[in-house]
């Protein structure tokens, strides 16, 4: 598995694991990632369209008041449960 791959997943059972989503900086802490390298991700992972490709629609983040949460679709539910079986 490459650390691409690793991390991905790593992502995907954080959503996975919360329901309700979590807030861009706990996700930071738990990937041990910078902000800029999880906004690239979910960019990739995410619902909208970038430079004319659509994304893979697997993660939505939402604003709920001062900090943004991101949750897993249930298309990304669906590609977890791919991944792990």
């Amino acid at each position: 598995m490459s650390a691409d791959t690793a991390l991905l997943e790593a992502l995907l059972h954080e959503l996975a694991a919360a329901p309700g989503g979590v807030s861009l900086p706990r996700l930071c802490k738990r990937l041990g990632l910078r902000m800029s390298v999880l906004m690239r991700m979910l960019a990739y992972l995410g619902e909208d369209a970038i430079g004319g490709t659509q994304g893979l629609g697997w993660v939505r983040t939402v604003d709920d008041g001062p900090r943004t949460l991101a949750t897993l679709t249930d298309a990304g539910r669906q590609a977890l449960d791919r991944s792990d079986g």
